[in-house]
């Protein structure tokens, strides 16, 4: 499992990813970080739907190492948006992630790799209610595997400027996890979460939104990774991530260029900084392409180790004796590129065919500050997905 916000799929075991902030973090803040889009729209929080959605998709998952085909995901997934008595609105979210193949190597010189399977199931609903300059929803959220199973309640709020220009969000959840780890290292373990965010979204002129979010994330409990011989981390983490948007409308092309960076620190010692850009480009009437590109740096935390491994020994394990350790590359100092594309097309009214496809690619070499640690694998993903749409 790699550590980068472009692996949010569940697939590799999505509990731990360094540079998101926490599980259930999206269903704590999912409304209040959504941007307006860029056509001569004022920022202002949004009104209660005129019309609803429902969008089934299927997303394909496949990573690799060379020499090993790893984690492999199918994942079916639907959501509906519906309208209730005019000011109100209800979404409800389901996916079912299958999940396949071998754990990674932790470093190049260790080969070999366990296999494994897992089914997660999960789902959320958010209700909201709509007045004359703002919106308050409540959302929750659970997943469950066999082995971890996570419930998220979360509250977010919007409020507009008289002009309908600025808009301002809030937004506070939690969630609580209980781990039980098939190798039995550990039983019925916990970890509890809460998250806050505030934010404001800023319509700069006719073509051009931007939008700025803080967020803060404390969490407490069991942290470690219980797949993991050597691996023993504090049993807290705070984290912060800011994040800039910027949409920007080109009258001459009617394409939108939509560009966004952020920079993410927890009490681990982890820094990350991720840029990105997208060009949605239309094509006619029915038509659009919006091709992709993001770029990801972090440095490692400050109790990760470089392993050598021992044939003899075995596992690495840390020179000395620290309190806290671990090789989890997913900690190392690492750099990460992302290609792809989005192609969508309204084959009727009120219908939309949508197909996405991105490469990621992870080598210590891309670190930003350097070489990144040494000696770890390189590693790369494939993402596709199929969907279709109807608004009733």
């Amino acid at each position: 499992m790699v550590a980068t916000d472009e692996i949010a799929v569940g697939a590799c075991r999505g509990h731990d990813e360094t540079t998101t902030a926490a599980p259930g973090l999206g269903a704590v803040t999912l409304a209040a970080l959504a941007l307006p889009g860029v056509m001569c729209a004022p920022a202002a929080a949004a009104s209660a739907p005129e019309e609803g959605v429902i969008s089934l998709k299927v997303l394909g998952y496949r990573d690799s190492q060379p020499g090993l085909d790893r984690i492999k995901v199918t994942a079916p997934s639907l959501h509906l948006l519906a309208p209730i008595a005019g000011n109100w609105s209800v979404e409800v979210s389901a996916v079912q992630d299958n999940i396949s193949g071998a754990s990674p190597r932790w470093h190049s010189n260790i080969s070999g790799a366990s296999r494994m399977h897992d089914l997660r199931n999960a789902g959320d609903v958010k209700l909201t209610r709509y007045f004359e300059r703002a919106a308050v929803g409540v959302r929750f959220a659970t997943s469950n595997e066999h082995d971890y199973r996570s419930n998220a309640l979360a509250v977010d709020a919007r409020f507009s400027s008289a002009d309908n220009n600025t808009t301002w969000s809030v937004g506070v959840g939690g969630s609580r996890d209980t781990i039980n780890p098939v190798n039995g290292i550990v039983e019925n373990e916990s970890k509890r979460v809460e998250e806050y965010m505030v934010g404001v979204t800023q319509a700069l002129s006719k073509n051009d939104i931007a939008q700025f979010n803080l967020s803060h994330v404390r969490a407490r409990g069991y942290l470690n990774d219980p797949y993991k011989l050597v691996d023993e981390r504090p049993r807290f983490r705070n984290q912060t991530i800011a994040l800039l948007r910027w949409n920007h409308f080109l009258e001459g092309s009617g394409t939108t260029l939509r560009s966004s960076y952020r920079y993410y620190s927890d009490s681990y010692g982890v820094r990350a900084h991720t840029l990105s850009g997208e060009w949605v480009v239309p094509i006619g009437e029915r038509f659009r392409v919006t091709p992709t590109a993001r770029y990801y740096t972090q440095r490692r935390a400050d109790f990760y180790f470089d392993p050598v491994y021992d044939p003899v020994y075995g596992e690495p394990y840390p020179v000395g004796n620290p309190t806290y350790y671990s090789a989890d590359t997913r900690l190392s100092s690492f750099g990460a590129l992302t290609f792809g594309a989005k192609f969508e097309w309204m084959f009727a009214p009120k219908w939309i065919f949508d197909l996405k496809y991105e490469r990621y690619g992870q080598r210590s070499a891309w670190w930003f500050g350097g070489g990144g640690s040494p000696g770890i694998s390189a590693f790369r993903a494939d993402f596709a997905q199929i969907g279709i749409s109807r608004r009733f």
